[in-house]
């Protein structure tokens, strides 16, 4: 499931559909067979009527004796004329108003769609054409059931090895299922030349439709692994409980787990009203672009791409210091074993190799399989946690001979002076709190899932099912393991096992996920990269392209050199995965989505019903404008908006205090008292 996955209406087009194919330039036009996946109401479809058919195109003879008699000459051009016109009339006056219910069908004709990013294309437009893809794609989902029939253990797993089913020929279309469509529509729209089928035959509605969907096919279960995968990092939390305390550390974890819940339900509720096949919704910056204009699309998307570089550093630093530690032997019998700078390249140049893979169409059975290792890797940890001591070696290299062999120290509130490795006092406890906000970023990546999902409205379930889950990790784990450690619990934690057995198993297992992770990750920043930079400025072909192809092939090396360049400058995991959490992560998953409720909800309750919008002209009539506009649509809910803001106030003060307590941290980390140092050999585990 590619992140770019929606083409652009004006560069592309399928050339059949499902149904009986009709010429473009033909007239009069034949009338199109309903399949058992449209419910056909000829009165419903705004258009030119369809011809009379004729005896010899009905399934049963008909006697000439019993047919009915010809209309008198010129009355059935009259009857098609007025009925023509009653439906233009009817399209004109059609409007978008709060509760209004939206058709699933609608205009058939051939014309050529805006480009989603056109600044010409008004809030309320975008609004107009979501209401109709929402209904379309309830239509759509329970065709698909049906078609699918029953699910089974079985048929999962089958689906999941199986190769999608070949294309039929277009001169033999068949009413097999909604999944062979699908595959046949996303087999054109790669080969076609877009342009040239566009300039030539133009783009029906129901063309761009079945192309637009060719790759939205994720489930809500799919999308439940993938949030998994992307949000769950359980082995931070007790190094956080040991900053924070046990009081403080489970008020946060559960605030910040509520929060972030509520910030994944405004991303799905705005998604839902902002997205259609007509104007995809593809990235966060597409999101703001519609709310708050072009200047914002580019910087959240500056953002974006910025914060899931870091990400990979991080990981590359933490995978590097796994692979540190495995190469050292059974009590140091290696000494410090490989030179840590080129323990970093190696996971480095494995994250090369899988970040060729450019799609996420199976990336969900591969999320499906890094949370079980997740599970295993938390139960083994918990399991050496509770019978062996910690890993002194590895916190006195990283904090210094204060945190060497001694008691095990656990607390209520606040740690005391000296007894956290996170910083003293205040300091200590904020970057507890970024681990706190670090473990439940993943808000970024929402709109990417939600793009590729069948029906996105069933978002909900797994967001619910996801945040639940997470935070029961959370709440659990972290709990046990600090309560055992207590001052000396690491950040990851399978670093901080003593036993040498038990500890490389937990790594070995941590470099795959790390590197499932990685490459979730490096996949979607580098294609808001390429989208953002190299299709726009650069005027790349999409990936889906040949040169698209060559392009990532030789792009992904560079963007992983770079995420291991600042993973080799900084000595410290810690530091920099709070100062990703503080200065990204909270923006991404606390302050935006807060600014999003507020700009999506003003603009929307802004809507009254006596305003209506033309889809022939493109054009809103506004009963009033300024600032009476938006003191009523304030106003319409008042405790709500009230809510957002002081959620963004609240998100923007607690992002300014962890970047603060990061970059002391990090200078901390440079001033000698850590081991390690940058581009070094010395491991800091």
């Amino acid at each position: 499931m590619p992140l770019h996955h929606g083409v652009h209406p004006s560069t592309h087009t399928a050339k059949h559909d499902h149904r009986e194919q009709v010429p473009l330039r033909e007239e009069p036009e034949e009338a199109e067979e309903p399949d058992e996946f449209d419910e056909f109401d000829e009165s419903d479809v705004p258009g030119e009527p369809d011809e009379p058919r004729s005896p010899a195109m009905t399934a049963e003879p008909i006697d000439v004796a019993d047919a009915p008699p010809p209309p008198p000459e010129g009355e059935s051009e009259k009857k098609q004329e007025a009925v023509s016109e009653k439906k233009r009339e009817r399209d004109r006056d059609v409007a978008l108003v709060p509760g209004q219910d939206a058709t699933a069908s609608h205009e058939e004709a051939v014309h050529q769609p805006l480009d989603s990013r056109d600044t010409s294309i008004s809030f309320e437009e975008f609004m107009y054409w979501a209401a109709i893809t929402r209904a379309d794609e309830d239509a759509a989902n329970k065709a698909f059931r049906e078609a699918r029939g029953p699910r089974t253990f079985k048929s999962v797993i089958k689906s999941r090895f199986s190769r999608a089913p070949k294309a039929e020929p277009a001169a033999e279309p068949a009413n097999d299922g909604l999944n062979s469509v699908l595959d046949r529509a996303e087999e054109e729209v790669v080969n076609e030349d877009p342009e040239s089928v566009a300039v030539s035959h133009g783009v029906s509605e129901q063309e761009w439709k079945t192309a637009s969907r060719a790759l939205r096919t994720a489930s809500w279960g799919a999308v439940f692994f993938l949030i998994t995968t992307d949000v769950l990092g359980p082995f931070s939390t007790p190094w956080a409980f040991a900053q924070m305390g046990y009081g403080p550390g489970i008020a946060l974890y559960t605030v910040f787990g509520v929060m972030a819940g509520y910030s994944g339900w405004i991303i799905w509720r705005s998604f839902s009203g902002l997205d259609s096949d007509r104007f995809p919704l593809l990235t966060y910056g597409d999101l703001f672009f519609r709310l708050f204009g072009q200047v914002s699309r580019h910087v959240v998307n500056f953002m974006l791409g910025l914060q899931l570089l870091l990400n990979v550093a991080a990981l590359i630093l933490s995978n590097g210091q796994s692979i540190s530690q495995i190469s050292q032997g059974d009590n140091d019998s290696n000494g410090d074993g490989i030179c840590f700078i080129a323990c970093l390249a190696i996971f480095t140049a494995a994250g090369c190799i899988v970040g060729q893979i450019r799609t996420l169409q199976r990336f969900a059975w591969i999320a499906n399989f890094a949370v079980w290792i997740n599970l295993i890797i938390i139960f083994l940890c918990m399991g050496v946690v509770a019978n062996y001591p910690p890993n002194f070696k590895a916190t006195e290299a990283s904090f210094g001979p204060e945190f060497g062999p001694g008691p095990v120290q656990t607390f209520a509130g606040t740690p005391p002076d000296g007894l956290s490795t996170g910083g003293s006092g205040f300091v200590g406890s904020l970057n507890g709190l970024n681990q706190a906000v670090y473990s439940y970023g993943g808000c970024m990546a929402f709109v990417a899932f939600l793009s590729e999902m069948r029906h996105p409205w069933d978002f909900w379930k797994a967001l619910l099912c996801g945040e639940v889950f997470i935070y029961c990790v959370y709440m659990f784990f972290g709990i046990f393991v600090y309560s055992y450690q207590g001052q000396y619990s690491f950040n990851p934690v399978m670093q901080g096992l003593s036993p040498y057995g038990f500890q490389t198993a937990a790594n070995i297992l941590n470099l795959i996920t790390g590197l499932i992770a990685a490459a979730l990750y490096g996949n979607i920043g580098f294609k808001v990269i390429y989208i953002e930079v190299f299709e726009e400025i650069f005027h790349l072909p999409p990936l889906t392209k040949r040169i698209g192809k060559i392009a990532w092939a030789v792009m992904i090396p560079v963007y992983w050199a770079l995420a291991f360049i600042i993973a080799a400058t900084i000595p410290q995991f810690n530091y920099i995965s709070g100062l990703v959490g503080a200065l990204f992560i909270l923006s991404f998953t606390y302050t935006f989505p807060a600014l999003v409720g507020l700009g999506f909800w003003l603009r929307k309750d802004a809507m009254t019903a006596e305003e209506r919008f033309d889809p022939s002209t493109r054009q809103y009539n506004y009963v009033d404008t300024g600032f009476a506009r938006w003191k009523r649509a304030f106003m319409m809910k008042p405790w709500f908006n009230l809510f957002n803001l002081f959620y963004m106030l609240g998100s923007v003060v607690t992002t300014v205090l962890g970047v603060y307590s990061s970059v002391e941290g990090l200078i901390a980390a440079f001033d000698g008292k850590s081991s390690s140092t940058s581009f070094g050999c010395t491991p800091p585990v």
